[in-house]
């Protein structure tokens, strides 16, 4: 890094964000960064908070926060067509879901927004909804249904069916619903901070480029490498790693318009400016 400030980045501890920083560790690129794992919640909250300097944001707290942020350009969390571990669990059909008791896991308010749109504008029904800590069989003790983000519901996507329960993969289910793919989650810089330190905020987001691009020639090593410590095979993890988006092109910014617009005709986020949103371009 060429400035002597070491910008403070978030980190999402899923699987799905193992490839945006395969390469760092590799390349020694961490060293430059002040890096800190949490939580989408958490890190959410420290770059709306300033916190962070530059991070990975929730789809629906960028949009409620475009403001003060910038998005850093061809990078994101999404999928065109299944993600695998973004779904909703349920003991019966989506569309037989009225009045029942839908369990909502506290780890991605984008998933969760996406599972009541899908669920009251494509299915017409209107469930109770509470939230609790992600775990399948506790939130069905309760519900009827559970929205799961993450690795857990990536472990349910391969429990739930020996359970017979119904599972709906919601990237899937907006693709088939709107025809675009999906994002989850942006990485985006604080507007006060590109300003002060544009060269770093280049630095940072080309060694992310990079890291993705190492990882995704070399899926299946960083499959094989990350099953020794996690609770899937490399297998698994190879698919599951080439189901997800990890670029922000057109089609991909059109499925984040389409989200903000439909999210915005809730009242759930403020609609986009009409030019759409505002990207880094130091």
């Amino acid at each position: 890094m060429t400035d002597s400030r070491r910008p403070r980045v978030g980190h999402i501890q899923f699987l799905n964000c193992l490839p945006i920083y395969w390469g760092l560790m590799r390349s020694g690129a961490l060293i430059d960064v002040d890096l800190h794992k949490d939580t989408p919640e958490r890190l959410s909250a420290d770059l709306v908070a300033g916190n962070l300097d530059i991070g990975p944001i929730t789809h629906v707290e960028y949009l409620r926060h475009a403001d003060e942020l910038l998005l850093l350009p061809d990078l994101a969390v999404g999928s065109d067509g299944p993600v695998l571990s973004v779904n909703v669990v349920s003991t019966r059909p989506l569309a037989e879901l009225d009045g029942a008791k839908v369990a909502l896991g506290s780890t991605s308010r984008t998933g969760v927004l996406l599972a009541q749109m899908l669920l009251a504008d494509r299915h017409g029904v209107h469930p109770e909804y509470f939230s609790c800590p992600p775990d399948l069989t506790q939130m069905l003790l309760e519900a009827d249904a559970g929205v799961l983000i993450g690795d857990v519901a990536l472990r349910a996507l391969y429990e739930a069916p020996g359970r017979g329960l119904e599972v709906t993969d919601l990237g899937q289910a907006w693709r088939e619903w709107t025809g675009l793919p999906m994002v989850f989650a942006v990485w985006a810089v604080r507007r006060d901070f590109a300003a002060a330190h544009p060269g770093l905020v280049k630095e940072v987001h080309e060694a992310f480029l990079r890291s993705r691009d190492l990882c995704l020639a070399e899926l299946d090593k960083v499959a094989e490498a990350a099953s020794r410590w996690e609770p899937f095979d490399a297998a698994t993890l190879a698919n599951y790693f080439r189901v997800l988006d990890f670029s922000l092109g057109d089609r991909q910014v059109a499925g984040l318009r389409e989200f903000a617009r439909r999210a915005a005709a809730r009242g759930a986020v403020p609609e986009l400016p009409t030019d759409g949103p505002a990207f880094f371009t130091g």
